[in-house]
């Protein structure tokens, strides 16, 4: 009898699932359900050089459909999966069809956290999650446009520097003290956040929207102290929410993201879950995390499947993120929130600097300004469980690996 395995999810975990199984030999029935029309593509340059117009829309798939055509992959683009039911091993979709398999997958990713407050709703305003996302707000990047962002994480810093390079003026609103608070130092915070203002753009911390005011679109956006600011469009970045509505209407356990094992597993042993979806153990740090990261997305889409293949391979990889703004591009490896102690390694006034996390002496995590040597020695160090003396660490003038104790 042939066997179906069902992916459901047309991001990075889903498209790197189906690549694998199809090398490594599996040559049942494969399925892929996506919710949107495009065939499996980027995201990451949504908010970087598609949205600069540097890199044209044909650039973003990850594999043409030739590829899928190929490799006898079925395709359901434009299906939402509405219903899991466990006990008939099925899926339903939103057309009325129902699909049927031996093991599923879901690679259902993460949906933009919606900005909440009166008037949110009005046209105008902007998430940046799709590539319709993208192509919404690119036409609207007008030189001289009044533009608000609401959130000083990635992407709201990256959509900010977009708004700079076709003219707009760009105010970005952040509700912590500084931006980028929850991911990096304060020195690196202070870096971008300064290379932002050397370009014009206004930024606004410890800032709350209360409300959006407009009547056919959006005017002005008013702040919790008052302030009103006028705004042809608004940007919001504000985070994003794990989709498991599919998995937790199906009984699955979800706990910020669908909780596997470190076998990409559910507690249902035909039902995997990789990607910005899922809460995983994380073997190297010794508790469970939820990552939004390509990366992960991509080697735990390999992981979910070669265990779904019955090789029973743990996921454990050091997590690392990347952002591009302006000229400059932060790397990062690990995670910072590990670390009991900071190094500064360089002049944060400058490019070319990083922020070392140690814990009990062991390199847990870097924040790499412009520095990929650091970046790149900083993967194998925390890879090793490498213990660094933090003085040497600190010496810019040394390598890296020579700080090892």
């Amino acid at each position: 009898m042939n066997t179906t395995f069902l992916i459901v999810g047309g991001g990075q975990a889903g498209a790197q699932a189906i690549d694998t199984l199809r090398r490594e030999g599996f040559d049942g029935r494969l399925i892929l359900v996506g919710e949107e029309r495009e065939l499996p593509y980027q995201r990451p340059p949504l908010s970087k050089k598609f949205l600069h117009g540097e890199l044209a829309a044909d650039r973003l798939p990850f594999k043409h459909r030739a590829f899928y055509d190929e490799h006898g992959v079925e395709l359901r683009l434009g299906s939402r999966a509405i219903r899991l039911d466990r006990a008939a091993r099925a899926v339903d979709l939103g057309d009325g069809a129902r699909l049927t398999y031996d093991r599923a997958l879901l690679c259902l990713g993460a949906r933009a956290r919606p900005l909440k407050c009166a008037g949110a709703d009005l046209p105008g305003i902007h998430y940046l999650r799709t590539i319709d996302d993208a192509n919404a707000l690119r036409a609207e990047l007008r030189a001289g446009a009044h533009a608000v962002i609401v959130g000083g994480g990635y992407i709201g810093l990256e959509a900010a520097a977009a708004c700079r390079h076709f003219g707009l003026e760009a105010t970005v609103l952040e509700m912590a003290d500084r931006v980028m608070a929850r991911v990096v130092s304060p020195a690196v915070s202070a870096f971008f956040a300064e290379a932002h203002r050397a370009r014009g753009v206004r930024i606004l911390c410890n800032t709350r929207v209360e409300s959006i005011e407009g009547r056919d679109r959006v005017a002005a956006v008013v702040c919790g102290d008052g302030t009103r600011l006028a705004a042809d469009l608004v940007i919001v970045g504000v985070g994003a929410l794990p989709v498991t509505d599919l998995a937790a209407d199906a009984g699955l356990a979800v706990d910020d993201g669908i909780v596997v094992d470190e076998y990409c597993r559910t507690a249902d042993p035909s039902i995997f879950a990789a990607g910005d979806c899922v809460n995983h153990p994380s073997p190297h740090y010794g508790r469970r995390v939820r990552l939004e990261s390509v990366d992960n997305a991509f080697e735990q889409g390999k992981t979910a499947a070669l265990n779904m293949l019955g090789r029973d391979v743990v996921h454990d990889r050091i997590p690392w993120f990347w952002s591009d703004q302006y000229e400059h591009k932060l790397l990062i490896v690990g995670l910072q929130a590990d670390g009991d102690e900071r190094v500064t390694r360089g002049d944060p006034r400058r490019g070319g600097f990083s922020t070392l996390y140690l814990r009990n002496g062991e390199l847990t995590a870097v924040e790499a300004v412009d520095d990929t040597k650091d970046y790149m020695a900083a993967r194998k160090l925390i890879a090793a469980r490498t213990r660094l003396d933090p003085a040497k660490a600190a010496d810019k003038s040394r390598d890296l690996r020579e700080a090892a104790i």
